[in-house]
């Protein structure tokens, strides 16, 4: 049974997601860390400005809100990722729409393995890792 659970995905990536689990997994491993349970939820512009108004009190657009812990190197998240950010900054960044949902996916993950995004150096650093974790997929 996967340890990795995927809701509300848009009917597009449905059959795109099959090599996900596997490389999120082997991601983690890299960072030291194993999977206990990861569940991602995808929504819409909307929805996502009302959780993160509602969660973290920013009223603002976000492609994903993490919540989660790490115990005994064991992951349990709740991740939430809008699909319309996703769209949105495929297309502005002329990137591959299945590339920057990937790229969201990782993030996510990132954020429970420490890593930060709040200054110019963390998301120096936080892009490399996203990169380097990228490569990794089948």
């Amino acid at each position: 049974m996967s340890k990795f659970h995927f809701h509300d995905v848009p009917s597009v990536w449905e059959e795109s997601l099959d090599y996900v689990p596997e490389w999120l997994t082997v991601s983690l491993k890299e960072e030291g860390l194993r999977v206990r349970r990861v569940a991602y939820r995808f929504v819409s512009d909307e929805v996502m400005r009302t959780e993160n108004k509602r969660l973290l009190d920013h009223d603002y657009y976000t492609d994903i809100i993490t919540f989660g812990e790490v115990v005994n190197d064991r992951v349990l998240a709740d991740i939430i990722v809008s699909y319309d950010r996703i769209f949105d900054n495929a297309k502005q960044l002329d990137k591959s729409v299945l590339d920057e949902r990937d790229r969201v996916l990782i993030h996510g993950l990132l954020h429970l393995c420490g890593y930060n995004d709040s200054t110019d150096s963390e998301k120096l650093i936080m892009r490399k890792l996203e990169d380097k974790y990228l490569l990794l997929r089948p």
